[in-house]
């Protein structure tokens, strides 16, 4: 009897493993629509006419139109907006290359050749990023003012950099400290000095957490709105800044808003989906020793 037990037992288990396993995935799934249907939603109301789009409730069966996109892109007399899209792409490009090439350097003399109280150092970057933006933008705006570099794309480099910095290297440190120090050692006595050793022996080991650092980087620089709304104009707007120019007196025009949500975002979309196996490796890089 205790032999017919057991084997019920044992039968049984791989049944309640199996129904745990269907439940999560239906949870998954569930949590999925949840964030998806959002983006699902805009995409549809982008694709309706102004009329159609501001009914409640929303007329979800409503014809389809490519008006929204048409004004977004200026076809029909309105702003163009390529140029604030060339400034968003400049500005988060080469604050990214700027930030992981300072944060690289600063990131192996943390983990690989640690200072003393590298910990401070650390807490140091952190509280950095404490300030609340708005308490600093008076004074970077006096100094963009007073410099002439009020509406300049590069004073946005600037600060994207200085902002990107702290997390960058928080980010890479830890990454870094998974580098074997034998592999760099045997690089130094082969005659390797510094900037070999970190172009060709550590960048290209700790790929996966540059890849997801520069990731991380380019997100916060492509949707930053606060300092590109305050010390840009004509010439430097960013494409966020560009965005706002559709909420006007006459109303919200929500067909066009979300016309331009969606191209707008769809370079981050575009770079989180190329380096989603870098960005999961190098998120999950010293997880599992």
């Amino acid at each position: 009897m205790a032999t017919a037990a057991t084997a019920s037992r044992t039968a049984a288990a791989p049944r309640k493993g199996r129904v745990q396993g269907a439940v999560l995935g239906v949870v998954a799934w569930l949590a999925g629509l949840v964030f998806v249907l959002p983006l699902l939603w805009m995409v549809l109301t982008s694709l309706h006419s102004e009329t159609d789009a501001a009914t409640n409730p929303p007329s979800v069966a409503a014809s389809l139109t490519l008006d929204g996109y048409r004004e977004f892109f200026g076809l029909t007399g309105g702003a163009s907006p390529w140029p604030a899209l060339v400034n968003s792409l400049t500005a988060s490009l080469v604050s990214t290359l700027l930030t992981l090439l300072l944060a690289l350097p600063a990131a192996y003399a943390l983990s690989i050749r640690p200072v003393r109280k590298w910990t401070d150092v650390l807490f140091f970057f952190l509280s950095t990023k404490m300030l609340p933006l708005v308490a600093a933008l008076l004074p970077i705006y006096l100094f963009a003012k007073n410099t002439g570099l009020l509406d300049n794309i590069w004073m946005l480099v600037i600060l994207y950099t200085a902002m990107n910095l702290p997390i960058a290297v928080w980010m890479m440190q830890s990454f870094l400290a998974e580098v074997p120090v034998a592999i760099i050692e045997a690089a130094q006595i082969d005659g390797a000095r510094l900037p070999t050793v970190l172009g060709r022996v550590v960048a290209p080991i700790a790929l996966p957490g540059i890849a997801a650092t520069a990731l991380i980087c380019f997100i916060f620089s492509w949707n930053e709105l606060m300092f590109a709304r305050v010390l840009t104009g004509v010439v430097a707007e960013t494409a966020p800044v560009f965005l706002t120019t559709f909420i006007t007196s006459q109303g919200l025009f929500l067909a066009k808003v979300c016309a331009a949500s969606l191209v707008i975002s769809l370079p981050v979309l575009a770079a989180g989906f190329a380096a989603q196996d870098k960005l999961v490796q190098g998120l999950s890089l010293g997880a599992v020793k």
